[in-house]
């Protein structure tokens, strides 16, 4: 057999050794996923507290139960180290790494570059490389390939495999997980993609190949500039609702009715999390470099990035239509994850909901019973959760609810609050045309 027929038949038969280069929210679950299917899986991540943590039993990513983890590593077949050297030994490297985007608005190529120059000290004949993480068209091909060849000397297709397959990862989500939602998969070669597809093949329920790893790239960020323009079109549509004294909930169900060429989306106080607000500003961005603009994606960051402040606005407003000033008033915000019932505080528009109603001059805090401490890295402050979220929120002159949490008693809220500014709709079906409620 050759090197790919080799390599196939160790994917189909589990022997292979799989290693997941970063462990966070993409590389956890799938690391799980190939586990439970059989496969020998090796976590390797320089953050030691992760490795610590792992050790320890317990699971730090709030989709992978710790049970789950704890009876895949006693059955010796989940591990995790921060020694890169243990890449050595695998026949298969998925790479899970973060790409977020730089204070300038360019890509942060950063962890692609460190995890690829990683690997690269122990790649080896008969092995292959899909990179997971969402980035611009042509990085699998300029980057991965050039750093993984031109020192080993290794011929991809041939002696090296090489593919692009984007993490499709929902937090919170229990009905499309990592192991049901189909695979996107496309090669370096056609060579490439038949190992990749051999070995998700035997852990993910569909694969989807495409003809290049380019296609996959792409794929994935027209999925979430999809999501982003929508989003940005129901925020304008919001603000637009707004000044012509109509209710845009009411308007966007009633639009939803319609069985045929409509989908939902709905409006909020900005884009969070680790996908939507980047992903197509990567895009953008190497559109830039071909001289070409892209303007839906730029309108739609433009209208979507001034969501916070266009919520600020809409609470100073309807407190001074109550005879009261922002400036030294207490404001209690109720959720800071991205999106409800979740932990994760990435990209989160609440941060800049508070820092922009701090610089008016507000007495903020906030409370989320999923995230204890928040920091905003760009103005270097950090706050903590309030205690007792009913006593803030009769304490408080004002109330704004940024992420719709289900763990919340919004009736309860309702009858202690002073106001409540409500920009996700959370108080539709307690709260219509309430005197106490103003909706984004």
């Amino acid at each position: 057999m050759n090197t790919k027929e080799t390599l196939i038949n160790k994917l189909q038969n589990k022997s292979a050794k799989i290693g997941i280069l970063g462990m966070g929210y993409v590389g956890m679950p799938l690391a799980v996923v190939f586990a439970e299917a059989g496969f020998n899986v090796l976590g390797v991540d320089p953050d030691r507290r992760k490795v610590d943590t792992f050790n320890k039993g317990v699971s730090y990513i709030q989709d992978v139960p710790t049970e789950k983890v704890v009876r895949l590593h006693k059955d010796g077949k989940l591990n995790m180290t921060a020694d890169f050297s243990a890449l050595k030994e695998m026949d298969a490297v998925s790479i899970c790494v973060p790409t977020p985007l730089r204070h300038t608005g360019d890509p942060d190529m950063s962890f692609i570059n460190s995890a690829t120059d990683q690997l690269a000290k122990y790649v080896h004949k008969g092995m292959v490389v899909v990179l997971e993480s969402t980035t611009y068209p042509g990085t699998t091909r300029e980057v991965m390939l050039t750093r993984l060849t031109e020192q080993s000397g290794l011929k991809v297709g041939e002696d090296i495999f090489i593919c692009f397959s984007p993490e499709r990862v929902d937090p919170g989500r229990e009905d499309w997980t990592t192991f049901n939602t189909p695979k996107v998969i496309g090669g370096i070669t056609k060579d490439c993609a038949d190992v990749a597809i051999a070995w998700y093949g035997g852990a993910i329920k569909t694969v989807v190949p495409v003809s290049s790893a380019e296609a996959a790239e792409m794929a994935k960020l027209l999925e979430n500039t999809f999501r982003m323009i929508n989003i940005g079109l129901v925020n304008e549509l919001a603000i637009m609702c707004e000044r012509l004294g109509v209710d845009v909930w009411e308007v966007i169900d009633a639009a939803a009715t319609k069985p045929f060429g409509f989908m939902k989306f709905t409006p909020g106080p900005g884009l969070g999390g680790h996908c939507i607000p980047i992903d197509p500003l990567y895009l953008s961005w190497k559109m830039k470099e071909m001289n070409y603009n892209a303007r839906f994606i730029e309108l739609a960051s433009e209208i979507n990035t001034n969501m916070p402040r266009y919520v600020v606005n809409r609470v100073l407003d309807a407190m001074n239509d109550r005879g009261k000033v922002l400036k030294g008033s207490k404001v209690l915000v109720l959720g800071v994850a991205y999106k409800p019932d979740i932990d994760d505080v990435r990209e989160s528009p609440a941060l800049d909901v508070i820092a922009l109603l701090k610089k008016k001059g507000a007495d903020v805090s906030y409370h989320d019973p999923y995230i204890p401490i928040i920091h905003h890295e760009k103005e270097d402050w950090k706050m903590e959760t309030v205690k007792d979220v009913m006593k803030a929120v009769k304490e408080s002159d004002a109330v704004v609810i940024v992420t719709n949490h289900k763990a919340y008693d919004y009736k309860a809220i309702l009858d202690s609050a002073s106001f409540i500014f409500d920009s996700r709709n959370a108080l539709s079906k307690i709260a219509k045309d309430h005197p106490k409620v103003v909706k984004l």
